[in-house]
């Protein structure tokens, strides 16, 4: 096994297999700070992976979702596991018909989201987060390596 494949596996382990994962999630705010310059702003999400894709229920008129309306590069992180970069997407209303098969994960992963879920609200929408670079860090070397500096756009690590 390569140490792609390795730290792929690593990801699996640390946030797939149907769990839900509580990530950070980073934007650039829509006011910028005294002096003019962008900013960060963070929040803590519910989050799904799958294949180096983050999906997460949210409403489409939450700052999150304005500021990467406007910007939609993103950093995330996972306590100490792993930090990354990617972009985010608004797929949609949750019950669109293009969204029922991670809908149908939502339910399953997500025990909140049957009561929480608002997903008869039309704002109630799916955001995907697709990795494109990151820092996957083993403090176990289970696989060999402590950390794997990953391009998951190219499929290698560095």
């Amino acid at each position: 096994m390569n140490k792609y494949e390795n730290a792929m596996k690593l990801m699996e382990e640390y946030c797939g297999n149907g769990k839900d994962n509580l990530i950070a999630l980073a934007t650039i705010a829509l006011s910028p700070n005294a002096v003019g310059n962008p900013r960060p702003a963070v929040r803590m999400v519910d989050a799904y992976y799958e294949d180096g894709v983050f999906y997460v229920s949210t409403d489409a008129n939450k700052n999150k979702m304005l500021e990467i309306g406007k910007n939609n590069e993103i950093s995330i992180c996972g306590l100490d596991l792993f930090v990354a970069q990617g972009t985010a997407e608004n797929l949609g209303w949750v019950k669109d018909e293009r969204n029922a098969e991670i809908r149908a994960k939502m339910k399953k992963i997500f025990t909140w989201f049957d009561a929480h879920g608002g997903e008869d609200n039309p704002d109630s929408i799916v955001l995907r987060i697709t990795l494109t670079e990151g820092t996957i860090t083993d403090n176990d070397k289970k696989y060999g390596e402590w950390q794997y500096k990953v391009d998951f756009t190219k499929k290698e690590v560095k």
